[in-house]
């Protein structure tokens, strides 16, 4: 089967062709849809459209085909189900993070979206919504005729418009065009908040915002939205990340109405890590959304005042919401396509993924610039250190997403001191970072290593925190 998507993959353009030319010809078909029935004709329609998408396409019959928006590659064979791009764990080679035999499916889509539409750079495909579960195994062909609008065109929400006086801290220093610093920080494996207040305390007066990660890595610890509520009862900026990966639609967004009723101001949208690099790997994956159907979610809850069903809110949240994007995985500059994805979503700010190599960021950056994402969005650049070169290879070679430069090893291996290399190349790249047009802020990562991340604020950027 893998086989025969690729074949689909390379005549991506002829197969949307013959689509667009039964689309055409589809509706003449409704009288006879009349005359016999939808459901009969679905009957007679369905083992017909089976057999020929699973020959070609490996379809997996979630009754909502998108083919010809995702180049002709079935978003569902994605190991996460994700139909709006790829995460940001995808290998080196552009293997699938979860199966590392299988080529990730969205690096194939993107290549047959740019065999459509002859472009050298990809482009945004449609916004998808979440997949409707009612409609798994039902035919399309019958939806085609009956002239239904195609889901893969679902508009994008409208503008923000909030208050003066309801901008939080986030938001207001990325309006006022300020260098901003978010923190990275892991949730205990306590039930005792004072291990999360101390770590956050390192803090106090060098980071506009503190992002807390809701289960990192798939390992599992208090959860992000608790605190982020504690966080903010104690007067704090959090960033509340949410992760697709254990929760569904429903209780996902009961979760952002919460978080919202407790103070907090910001969230972040992540698709989420595979199960089975966390310490549950027995744990069934969720995956009813993905990061972008999440956005257009959370967009429709604040500034349309509505859940994802329609049903009206009381009273809306009001949240500054931001998205991921990894720019050092495949397909590279084409990620840009991903991230232009995520602002019509909804995006307001924008987080990467570790950046050790310089040069392969501002190529993104320039595609960034040339498509002027950066006026639409504020990109916050991820930074960090660990404490040697042994572990920053670990984390390159295991953790899908990261990539560290041959050079970069070489240069901390040597060192002396490497914890203090690391810091100071980590310095550096800050440094290099904000000579580049449209980077807005660094967001600073380092698993429990407080100390050594505020005092690479503090040398690169001149903040004092209070514990200086």
């Amino acid at each position: 089967m893998y086989a025969v998507r690729l074949w689909s993959v390379r005549h991506a353009r002829a197969l949307r062709r013959v689509y667009e030319f039964f689309s055409a010809l589809a509706p003449r078909l409704a009288p006879l849809v009349r005359l016999l029935g939808r459901r009969r004709t679905e009957a007679l329609l369905h083992p017909i459209e089976r057999a020929a998408k699973s020959l070609m396409f490996d379809c997996r019959e979630c009754g909502q085909c998108v083919l010809s928006a995702t180049g002709m590659a079935c978003p569902m064979n994605c190991a996460k189900q994700m139909r709006n791009g790829p995460c940001g764990g995808v290998r080196a080679d552009g293997s699938c993070e979860v199966d590392p035999a299988m080529r990730c499916v969205w690096v194939e889509a993107t290549a047959g979206g740019k065999s459509i539409s002859g472009d050298a750079v990809a482009r945004p495909t449609p916004l998808l919504p979440a997949i409707d579960m009612r409609k798994a195994g039902r035919s399309t062909w019958i939806q085609v005729i009956e002239g239904r609008p195609d889901p893969a065109f679902q508009p994008p929400v409208g503008a923000r418009s909030l208050p003066e006086s309801e901008i939080g801290p986030l938001e207001r220093a990325c309006a006022d065009g300020r260098f901003v610093v978010t923190i990275e920080i892991a949730p205990p494996d306590s039930a005792d908040p004072q291990a999360l207040l101390a770590r956050a305390a390192r803090f106090d007066g060098l980071a506009d915002a503190l992002n807390i990660t809701d289960g990192a890595g798939a390992n599992c610890h208090m959860s992000s939205v608790a605190g982020a509520a504690i966080l903010a009862a104690h007067g704090y900026n959090p960033v509340y990340q949410v992760a697709c990966r254990d929760r569904n639609r429903i209780a996902i967004q009961g979760d952002i109405l919460g978080a919202a009723a407790l103070g907090v101001k910001n969230i972040l949208c992540l698709t989420g890590d595979d199960v089975s690099q966390g310490d549950h790997p027995q744990a069934k994956p969720v995956f009813d959304l993905d990061a972008v159907s999440l956005l257009h979610i959370a967009r429709g809850m604040c500034d349309k005042g509505e859940f994802a069903s329609g049903r009206k809110l009381e009273r809306a949240p009001d949240l500054f919401i931001g998205a991921t994007v990894n720019p050092f995985v495949p397909p590279y500059r084409d990620r840009v396509a991903n991230l232009e994805k995520k602002i019509v979503a909804g995006a307001r700010f924008i987080q990467t993924q570790f950046c050790f190599d310089v040069a392969l960021f501002e190529d993104f950056m320039h595609e960034v610039r040339r498509r002027e994402l950066h006026r639409r969005t504020r990109i916050i650049v991820g930074v960090g250190t660990l404490g040697s070169a042994k572990a920053l290879a670990w984390m390159a070679s295991h953790v899908p997403g990261v990539h560290v430069p041959q050079s970069l090893l070489e240069r901390i291996a040597r060192a002396d001191d490497q914890k203090l290399e690391g810091q100071r190349a980590c310095i550096e790249t800050i440094a290099a970072l904000r000579q580049i047009e449209g980077v807005a802020g660094v967001h600073v990562m380092g698993h429990r290593n407080e100390d050594a991340l505020a005092g690479i604020i503090e040398q690169a950027l001149g903040r004092r925190g209070a514990a200086t």
